[in-house]
């Protein structure tokens, strides 16, 4: 495998959890400085403005398409005139956002909030700095689609990582040293985005050679338009998978069952970072390269994602439930736990099926992907009703597995490249899962269930040193570089 797709892949990979890092260590200040109270505001806050980035409509996505090829042909104009369409288009899309996030949530709060009135007018104060930062966000993703279309994801982490201990130090500052209000916190965190947007707007003007202003131009737009509103309908089915487990769980079960639900589901998605990794080194390299060589970067990409992230899963699966009994108590822990294990093996699943998705966003065609999405989201509903009507929590997250699989499947028989390969290559490390999965819901000693877990990860490194020629001679070269005597 590339080592360039390597290294990118752990440039990456530390831009994810590095951020997530600051964030766990700064959220037990931002509760004591401001209360519960009000931290809960500003987490809905910055939720909604989460959701308000489909006003994005898939731009970043597709500037990063459109950029990432355009410097493979060494056609600089073009990129400047992706980038500036992009950018303008994202900008009015975003002081409209903004606008309609200023009314909305003046409305909500005066009608249907339920805050005590001294809350109430802090909100009111903090609502134009809402407004402000939906634009912010918006043309921050330009930013940072123009700069990984074009590969720098060293510059792209250094900014994301300087931005992420901004937004978390900065409102905590402005809270101990002017005073413990939303004004003042959602104020310092609007300061601290246009600061990250700035540095990252001026590494994208040096990185793409930019040398002026541009107006848009409308081919260029209607190529994005066209491209970024299946990558948008995509993402946003996407979220609405993503959630509808634990809707359903609710309405069905209530909210204790969400909880045991919940609780495992949001430490066993942290894994997916890796996979996150893959895809954003992947997407501009796919878009770049020929069709048969984004073939083989994809298999190659998920023989290496199988061995690198089935040892984990594995580990993740044995170590879960001693973890939840420290962290969160005995009586969660038993019924968290055989709910975590069958989302380790979702999880690993949706890792799979992400790089057969970029593919085909990348080199066949991103409505393919969309509509994949739409097909799933009726099926998995349809899934996860039975499951829960009849298995309770543990049926929801055999539904969700299910529609993991069956999304990657689908792609890898829409993306066209050898399948019988690669599931081949799939298929064994699925089954150690899966042993891992019964091995672990029934071995109640820790040190039997560690001994097992150990025994389990090396036979299936074992496995697959043996029987992947690439991931044998990667290690290979791993161990020369550690010891250099033994390549004399």
């Amino acid at each position: 495998m590339d080592k360039g797709i390597l290294k990118n892949v752990a440039i990456n990979f530390c831009g994810l959890v590095l951020p997530t890092f600051v964030s766990l260590v700064t959220v037990p200040a931002y509760i004591r400085t401001l209360g519960v109270e009000r931290y809960g505001v500003i987490s809905l806050v910055w939720t909604l403005i989460g959701y308000f980035g489909i006003l994005d409509l898939g731009m970043s996505m597709a500037a990063q398409n459109h950029i990432s090829k355009a410097r493979a042909s060494g056609d600089d104009e073009e990129s400047a005139r992706v980038f500036w369409s992009a950018f303008w288009l994202n900008l009015c899309t975003g002081i409209i956002g903004g606008l309609v996030i200023y009314f909305g949530a003046f409305m909500y709060t005066a009608y249907f909030s339920k805050v005590s009135p001294a809350l109430r007018h802090e909100v009111y104060m903090a609502l134009p700095w809402l407004a402000i930062a939906i634009p912010i966000a918006n043309v921050s993703w330009v930013f940072a689609g123009a700069i990984n279309g074009a590969e720098r994801f060293g510059i792209y982490n250094t900014n994301q990582t300087i931005g992420t201990f901004l937004f978390q130090l900065l409102p905590l500052g402005a809270a101990w040293l002017i005073a413990p209000n939303l004004q003042n916190v959602l104020a310092a965190a609007v300061v601290a985005r246009l600061i990250a947007g700035l540095m990252l707007g001026r590494s994208t003007i040096k990185v793409l050679n930019i040398r002026r202003i541009r107006a848009p131009q409308l081919g260029v737009a209607k190529d994005l338009f066209s491209f970024g509103g299946w990558m948008l309908i995509t993402s946003v089915t996407n979220m609405v998978s993503e959630s509808l487990d634990r809707v359903m769980l609710g309405t069905g079960l209530g909210a204790r069952f969400v909880t045991y639900y919940t609780v495992p589901q949001n430490l066993v998605m942290r894994l997916n970072m890796l996979s996150t990794a893959f895809v954003r080194t992947l997407f501009p390299r796919m878009s770049a390269v020929r069709r048969d060589h984004a073939g083989t970067i994809a298999q190659q990409s998920l023989e290496f994602l199988n061995s690198a992230f089935t040892p984990i899963a594995i580990v993740t699966m044995f170590a879960l439930e001693p973890f939840l009994r420290l962290w969160v108590g005995n009586d969660l822990a038993v019924q968290a736990a055989p709910v975590g294990r069958i989302l380790v093996i979702s999880v690993w699943l949706i890792g799979q099926a992400n790089v057969t998705r970029v593919l085909i966003q990348s080199q066949v065609n991103p409505a393919s992907a969309a509509r994949v999405a739409l097909f799933e989201l009726p099926l998995l509903a349809a899934g996860l009703w039975f499951g829960i009507r009849y298995f309770g929590v543990a049926g929801a997250a055999v539904a969700v597995a299910a529609r993991s699989l069956f999304d990657y499947a689908v792609l890898l028989w829409l993306s066209a490249i050898r399948a019988r390969p690669i599931l081949f290559d799939m298929l064994p490390h699925l089954a150690f899962l899966l042993g891992s999965l019964y091995l672990a819901s029934f071995l109640s000693s820790l040190a039997i269930a560690i001994a097992a877990g150990a025994v389990i990860v090396l036979a299936n490194v074992g496995w697959s040193l043996t029987m992947t020629p690439a991931v044998r001679e990667l290690a290979r070269s791993l161990l020369l570089r550690l010891n250099p005597r033994k390549s004399a």
